[in-house]
């Protein structure tokens, strides 16, 4: 680390000293701004395409189904980005692939007016959810870039999870307004036209970008038999089904709160005590990257993983929706802090040039189980009701929670062998 950036990172003086100190490396807060703009559509995205096809023709299930595709196509296709943004750069990834995302959502609303074929919004929906920019693992790894061997990197990763819970705050009631109010397909453009600004922001910002490391040695990778040799950082083998199980979890505890508001007579207050749960997990983030840690990433996810599966198992026996708000607060401020800690373990390990594309597969597994999640639930609480989903989603963490704490040798191995004897994270 530069000696600019070293005196940058001094010692903090107040609770959001550490903040300052990381945005007094120039040109930080450029980037990290652009990226939070350009982060915008995932949170937009899905919801947007569901109010727009709904809104132009009338079926919800085409609607739904096209949404789907593109949750899957990004699934798919953002570790492979990631990979080759490692290899190229970002900016080489980032023009093109934002520009195709946002013609994409041009051509989906114009098959939306047009009374195209049904095929037409599946083509639309799954390629811009495909191409859909990932600025944040890409503001994550300049992050890491700028802040190497610094205890300000986990601080920097803290502010990069409490900006992802703002745009899950923001993003959907920005759409759903701008859809029901303004026109249906003002939410989704909104979205692009927030894209495509952060993207060509960020991408201009040029010295602040990541070098270009080649790709990795095929023949050491072929070579060996050890499991997960090939994946960019050796975590992910248990990182992403726990982050998948995780996903599950959140958009479950998200749709049964729903339900349980609707059942009680108040469902307009669902997204007020959703708001109160990122609430809490982005005040938990902004705590928890103002202090320093000493144990290592991986002990502190093992910790703040199990408080927040502990704080979903107490959902189903809450008795009115008073209960429920002060305690999915409570319970949400130990979410960030898990996040945290999983990309820090991840950034830690990840291999030579290859800190991009072990990022964006937590995002992928997050969204996966996001997507499966949502599909399980529903039929849940259609045949049981909320409690029953409050159920589902502490299986779901329980189960996340299961598959690390089986897998935490490995992971804590990897650490240790990539940062050695007693490394802090």
């Amino acid at each position: 680390m530069s000696s600019a950036n070293e005196a940058a990172v001094g010692a903090p003086r107040g609770f959001l000293a550490p903040y300052a100190e990381i945005f007094a490396i120039p040109r930080a807060w450029r980037f990290s701004v652009a990226g939070i703009l350009g982060r915008m559509p995932m949170s937009m995205y899905g919801l947007g395409t569901v109010l727009l096809i709904s809104a132009g023709t009338g079926r919800y299930g085409i609607a739904g189904s096209v949404a789907a595709a593109g949750s899957l196509g990004g699934a798919v296709c953002a570790p492979q980005l990631a990979r080759i943004v490692d290899r190229v750069g970002q900016h080489r990834v980032l023009l093109p692939v934002s520009l195709l995302f946002s013609l994409c959502v041009v051509g989906l609303v114009a098959a939306v007016e047009l009374r195209a074929p049904d095929w037409t919004l599946f083509v639309c929906g799954t390629i811009g959810g495909a191409t859909m920019p990932q600025t944040g693992p890409m503001s994550r790894a300049r992050w890491s870039m700028l802040l190497a061997g610094s205890p300000r990197l986990h601080t920097a990763f803290s502010l990069e999870s409490v900006a992802d819970e703002l745009c899950f705050v923001i993003g959907p009631a920005a759409v759903t307004v701008l859809a029901t109010q303004v026109h249906p397909a003002a939410g989704l453009t909104c979205a692009t036209l927030l894209c495509l600004a952060g993207s060509l922001w960020f991408s201009a910002q040029r010295s602040t970008e990541p070098p270009v490391v080649g790709p990795p040695p095929v023949a050491a990778d072929a070579a060996s038999d050890e499991p997960g040799a090939r994946l960019a950082a050796p975590g992910l083998v248990v990182l992403v089904p726990v982050f998948l199980f995780l996903g599950s979890m959140f958009v479950t505890v998200d749709l049964s709160t729903v339900d349980f508001a609707a059942r009680s007579g108040h469902k307009p207050l669902a997204g007020f005590i959703l708001g109160c749960y990122a609430l809490g997990s982005g005040t938990g983030g902004l705590w928890y990257g103002a202090r320093n840690w000493r144990a290592p990433a991986w002990q502190r996810l093992a910790v703040t993983l199990s408080l927040t599966v502990a704080g979903v198992c107490t959902f189903w026996a809450m008795t009115n929706l008073a209960v429920l708000t002060v305690v999915i607060f409570l319970c949400g401020m130990t979410i960030a802090p898990s996040l945290i800690a999983g990309y820090s373990l991840l950034e830690s390990t990840a291999r030579p040039g290859r800190a991009t594309e072990a990022m964006s597969w937590l995002s992928t597994g997050i969204s996966v189980g996001v997507a499966c999640g949502a599909t399980a639930v529903g039929f849940i609480l259609d045949a049981f009701g909320p409690r029953w989903g409050y159920a589902y989603a502490a299986a779901s963490g329980l189960t996340a929670a299961a598959i690390y704490l089986a897998g935490l040798r490995k992971v804590a191995a990897g650490q240790f062998q990539q940062d050695g004897p007693g490394a802090l994270a």
